[in-house]
């Protein structure tokens, strides 16, 4: 197999410019100059190099940031990494634009959105809850097709400057923290408010109902009793 021949400053210049007049740049950028991203980036160029394939696209890795500004941030939902499928992941966190096909995890999400809210409208993409200020994360930008969790390491560094970056935002967050691997990261969050729920995964592979504890609502309460506009799921 013949060597991936990629330009990384012209790729990491493209991203910059993606994630320019976000808000983000300020947190992005230095993390997208540090080594540890470069890295990052050698390390998956040499697993396509040995024929690993992953998801989602370059172009896709910052579209949480992008379509979430920074200003408008009030709720960080933090799930593990993304769809494994090959074409599925589209960089928001349970998102499914690109097949605009409900994933398990997204079909147990609506579900439980649609009780709370019974007009609620199932539209797979995710970016109208990104642009009302919900910042949907994965802790792990990429995956390897078919192989969950195989990034999550990988992405450590990233998520940790992040996350510590998050905890001096200037407004209170609502941080929603899905599943064990998520959990794990509440430490570094001590100055927001805090909600830990189950991964919706965890429901459709016993193939049961997702105890959500009635989050949506419990979301827009919260944001109610602070005077911020409502989400609209």
């Amino acid at each position: 197999m013949n060597k991936l021949t990629i330009n990384l400053p012209e790729k990491v210049d493209a991203l910059k410019h993606q994630v320019q007049n976000t808000g983000w740049e300020k947190i992005l950028i230095p993390y997208l100059n540090s080594e540890s991203f470069y890295n990052t980036l050698g390390k998956l160029v040499k697993f396509v190099d040995e024929g690993k394939r992953f998801t989602p696209p370059m172009k896709d890795w910052f579209k949480s940031f992008i379509e979430c500004s920074y200003e408008n941030t009030k709720v960080v939902f933090i799930g593990q990494d993304p769809y494994p499928q090959l074409g599925v992941a589209d960089g928001i966190s349970f998102s499914c634009s690109n097949t605009m096909k409900e994933q398990p995890s997204l079909r147990h999400i609506f579900n439980s959105v649609e009780k709370q809210y019974p007009n609620f409208d199932r539209n797979p993409d995710l970016t109208r809850w990104a642009n009302q200020g919900v910042l949907m994360l994965n802790t792990a930008l990429t995956v390897e097709i078919n192989k969950i969790g195989s990034h999550y390491s990988l992405w450590h560094t990233f998520t940790t400057g992040l996350l510590n970056s998050l905890n001096s935002y200037p407004n209170r967050l609502i941080v929603v923290l899905l599943g064990k691997k998520a959990q794990e990261w509440q430490k570094l969050l001590p100055n927001h408010d805090i909600i830990q729920v189950v991964h919706p995964a965890a429901a459709a592979y016993k193939g049961g109902v997702w105890d959500d504890k009635n989050l949506f609502l419990n979301i827009n309460q919260m944001l109610k009793q602070r005077g911020e506009t409502l989400i609209n799921w």
